[in-house]
């Protein structure tokens, strides 16, 4: 039988939140109330908690068979009826899983369109003038919603501007060099 907080951390997985403290504490109660895990520092308990999900993450990011699992959780010296428990919670929860990875973004946004404009300031809400000019950039992104089509905006000086088109040309030239590899 596992322990009472193993289902703590397939709900957790299932949870899709980050890692906060109040689910540490929860997770430190639980280890607590459980005489095996008193001795066992409470920093190595985290640890443990953090390595099992991402040890189920992944077997379901990468859709892992039972033959895989088991040979990796022999590995790393779990018993047969630790093993068999482990792929009958896996198997319950892999649907949900996947569809919760499905659900999370893999890649920024993808820029469809640029525009600018000179925006020349002329005063602020200070008493000095500025008298200098500034732009405007505007980036279209794409967006799974169809009904929403949300834009990156910001303004930046001509250094400003200058600059991030030299980091945006060293960034065209190192994935050219990569591709060509």
């Amino acid at each position: 039988m596992l322990p009472p907080y193993t289902g703590f951390i397939w709900a957790h997985c299932l949870a899709a939140v980050p890692i906060q403290i109040h689910i540490w504490e929860v997770l430190l109660q639980l280890a607590a109330d459980d005489a095996e895990l008193q001795p066992i520092e409470p920093a190595l308990v985290k640890h443990c908690h953090a390595a099992a999900t991402t040890c189920i993450l992944e077997a379901v990011k990468h859709n892992a068979d039972r033959a895989g699992l088991s040979t990796f959780l022999e590995d790393c010296k779990f018993d047969k009826d630790r093993t068999e428990l482990f792929w009958t919670e896996y198997q319950k929860n892999k649907e949900s899983l996947e569809t919760l990875l499905g659900s999370i973004g893999t890649s920024p946004p993808h820029i469809t369109d640029v525009t600018w404009r000179l925006q020349y300031q002329i005063k602020s809400n200070q008493l000095y003038r500025h008298y200098r000019p500034g732009y405007l950039v505007n980036l279209t992104v794409e967006s799974s919603d169809a009904n929403q089509k949300p834009d990156i905006s910001f303004n930046c000086s001509m250094e400003q501007l200058q600059d991030l088109l030299g980091k945006l040309r060293d960034a065209a030239k190192s994935l050219e060099r990569t591709s060509q590899m």
